[in-house]
């Protein structure tokens, strides 16, 4: 938090910009506290949440093209990949728009599935769309995760004597996204876990 704080002292509005890029490389650790942020005015939420979601979607496009483009060079180049895309591209074919709407929150395949996705016989156009309202789905709920963990510490008190509350409100906030984030995720995969091997042994 100290850290982003002192980004927005240094660059100002330019720190909406720095969300942007910082999003399409899947920050939603710095989305969660830059939307703590925005709940102690540091921020303006609504302006956060665009610059992520526009960020959230450029990266994933590119991941598409470059799946779709470059896809066979790129799973050459980096053979461990090939699990996670032939998985996530099962999950595609099985759950279609559900998955494109989900797997931002899914541990293990978030950072091959856009690529995935561009691999396999989606329309770009289709992916765009559903990309599209994903990445604010996306904005929107790490944002507001944020922003509702800096109420509960908007009214600490200030002073010496306050040090210790705001430490240990502190490691709770840090402590319940993290639970918050990885419980979110760890459900969501074993989900679309399961329904694959209900696919497969259906093979």
């Amino acid at each position: 938090m100290n850290e982003i704080n002192q980004l927005i002292q240094n660059y100002g509005d330019w720190i909406y910009l720095i969300a942007f890029f910082w999003a399409a490389l899947e920050g939603e650790t710095f989305v969660i506290f830059a939307g703590l942020a925005a709940q102690r005015g540091y921020l303006n939420i609504y302006e956060l949440i665009v610059a992520v979601g526009l960020g959230s979607l450029l990266g994933d496009q590119i991941c598409f093209w470059l799946g779709r483009l470059h896809g066979s060079r790129v799973l050459h180049h980096f053979p461990k990949l090939e699990s996670g895309v032939n998985l996530a591209i099962m999950w595609l074919e099985k759950h279609s728009v559900g998955f494109i709407l989900s797997y931002r929150f899914m541990y293990g395949v978030r950072n091959v599935s856009s690529i995935a996705i561009g691999m396999s016989h989606l329309t770009w156009q289709k992916f765009a769309f559903w990309n599209a309202i994903a990445a604010f789905v996306w904005a929107v709920a790490f944002s507001n995760v944020g922003y509702a963990f800096g109420g509960l510490v908007a009214n600490v008190p200030e002073g010496e004597d306050a040090i210790a509350s705001g430490i240990h409100q502190a490691m709770l906030i840090v402590l319940g996204l993290f639970v918050l984030v990885m419980g979110f995720r760890v459900i969501s995969t074993r989900i679309h876990k399961h329904h694959a091997k209900q696919t497969l042994d259906k093979l």
